[in-house]
């Protein structure tokens, strides 16, 4: 297993390791908890020797991602390499039934995902789920809204940036988590994520969660990059909004 250069997945060397933890769980868990017979991370040197700071390791998780998108008999013929992340998420967006551009980057094909995830569950929640979820995001006047409305509130939201969208990207991508690896995010405290968490646990989380559960996912795969994508496109959006939050701080 080794890492190939990836500037998609480069921003994973700012994240801290306490937010890297799920990531890291799926790659190396299967949904029943037990270590995959394929995965690699948790036999190399490095992450014995630092297990659980993440952070310094960063590249085998990268790396791990890239193999697990990869052909087996193709990854040892390219020398232990995978492919690069841009190509796993296309795959993963192809399995799903995303639309998405060829040509678009990485973030707006990761949005694509997250809204394709997002409209399927708001087809099933009731008018009073659907205002609950406005609610936390601050989407206002949510109950004059028909559910195509909301659906283009939401996709503006995304598309704005920011910590809305970080809140919304959090509430669909913990009921997806938690549907396919068999547990939720584990976030740290953080006080602005309160009413946030509260959706997570609530109606409309169950909502996402059901939809998910009876999601047939038959490639080996695919049980560990649907999930993986998925996490690096939340980690991707908090990193952003960190990122963004940082630079209103200092300017």
């Amino acid at each position: 297993m080794a890492y190939r250069d990836d500037s998609d997945l480069e921003f994973l060397s700012k994240v801290d390791s306490e937010s890297l933890n799920d990531l890291v769980y799926c790659l190396v868990h299967d949904k029943d908890g037990t270590t995959r017979l394929t995965e690699e991370l948790s036999t190399t040197d490095v992450y014995k020797a630092w297990y659980p700071d993440h952070q310094r390791y960063w590249k085998l998780i990268a790396a791990e991602i890239q193999c697990f998108g990869g052909n087996t008999f193709a990854t040892m013929f390219r020398g232990g390499k995978g492919v690069l992340y841009k190509e796993i998420l296309q795959d993963v967006c192809d399995k799903l039934k995303v639309n998405y551009n060829d040509t678009s980057s990485v973030e707006k094909i990761e949005q694509n995902m997250l809204m394709k995830i997002l409209t399927d569950a708001v087809e099933k929640m009731t008018p009073a789920e659907l205002k609950e979820l406005a609610d936390a995001v601050g989407v206002k006047n949510a109950s004059l809204l028909t559910s195509e409305a909301m659906l283009g509130v939401f996709q503006a939201v995304f598309k704005a940036g920011g910590f809305k969208s970080y809140q919304l990207t959090l509430i669909i991508v913990n009921a997806v988590i938690k549907a396919l690896i068999g547990r939720g995010l584990s976030l740290a405290g953080n006080v602005a994520l309160t009413r946030t968490m509260a959706v997570l646990t609530g109606p409309i989380g169950w909502v996402i969660t059901g939809a998910w559960t009876a999601v047939d996912i038959a490639s080996p795969a695919f049980r560990v990059t649907i999930p993986a994508v998925i996490q690096v496109a939340a980690l991707r959006q908090k990193y952003l909004y960190e990122k963004q939050a940082s630079q209103v701080e200092f300017s």
